[in-house]
């Protein structure tokens, strides 16, 4: 382990994020009643420019008047090449009551990025007297964006979270796809007259997860823009939940079932963690490093595999 430690994540459930556009008031208090961990309002890509004013006021409202009990209340700000962003902020900001815990942040393309909004964030909080400090989640969604990457992890103390915004990703990259996450038809392998799938996204989830991992951030899958395809959204999730990510977008409700089921550890997963711990612990107390479980060896290291699962587990269940 280096001599600098990284830094825990923040205790919190993050297993599915539910977006609605800020111009349907109407799905708002359906999306306080989900089981989605997070709430994301959204004044960005899903609400047409004719339509930002009033999103604008519709959220401001709907953050004071509508029960969204203990899940974290987030809103998607315009992209920084916008002229609506800096009114995204100081509106929320100065006319939105305390229950808004976070701003988030798209198209970040580097570290300056976080540094304008976090100048307007502080401004405006000493401005208006707020106590809660807002936090600020981020998606990749760029070349810039993914070649920046840990810097923008390290970038201010109020980032909490960063997700892969995969459509406006591929097309920055010049990807051949109009695809919103999964496999893709000619991203493929073949071999012996079989073609085999792999996942075009996945280097850059594990770009995501380790800069975040390294700066204390939870690093969570976007979306996945085929909301008639379950099991393709239960294939990337999997997929994503062993990469290291602690949840997913939901751009649909019947998702969050899905996603909260994937990264909730299993109760199998969970005992066999708490089995391998008290292996270990038995070990050490005949002066071993090491034991075996169920046939294979176990160590350190798997003290620390299986001590992720229990945390997540029991910060879940409390």
């Amino acid at each position: 382990m280096s001599f600098r430690i990284q830094p825990a994540a923040p205790a919190r459930p993050n297993r599915c994020q539910l977006f609605g556009p800020g111009s349907r008031p109407a799905i708002f208090e359906k999306m306080a009643a989900s089981a989605s961990d997070v709430i994301n309002l959204d004044l960005e890509d899903s609400v047409a420019p004719s339509d930002k004013d009033s999103a604008r006021a519709n959220i401001i409202a709907a953050i004071a008047d509508v029960d969204w009990g203990n899940k974290t209340l987030s809103v998607r700000i315009n992209g920084l090449d916008t002229p609506y962003w800096y009114r995204d902020v100081v509106d929320l900001l100065e006319q939105a009551g305390d229950r808004l815990d976070q701003i988030m942040i798209p198209k970040v393309g580097c570290a300056g990025d976080i540094y304008a909004v976090d100048a307007l964030v502080t401004a405006v909080e000493a401005a208006k007297g707020r106590r809660k400090k807002i936090s600020f989640e981020v998606i990749i969604e760029s070349a810039a964006g993914i070649a920046h990457v840990e810097e923008i992890a390290a970038s201010s103390p109020r980032l909490q979270a960063m997700s892969l915004g995969a459509a406006d990703f591929a097309a920055s990259m010049g990807m051949q796809t109009t695809g919103i996450g999964g496999t893709q038809e000619n991203y493929y392998m073949h071999r012996e007259g079989q073609k085999y799938w792999s996942d075009p996204w996945h280097w850059a989830q594990a770009a995501i997860v380790a800069a975040c991992r390294t700066h204390g951030v939870l690093p969570v899958d976007g979306p996945f823009g085929d909301f008639s395809d379950d099991e393709g959204f239960r294939a990337q999730a999997r997929r994503s939940a062993t990469l290291g990510m602690v949840g997913k977008w939901a751009i649909h409700p019947k998702q969050v079932a899905i996603a909260n089921d994937v990264f909730t550890p299993s109760e199998e997963a969970v005992s066999e963690a708490r089995e391998i711990l008290a292996a270990m612990e038995e070990a050490k107390a005949k002066g071993e490093g090491a034991t075996v479980y169920k046939g294979r060896l176990v160590d350190i290291a798997s003290i620390k595999q299986a001590e992720v699962i229990v945390r997540q587990s029991e910060m879940i269940n409390g």
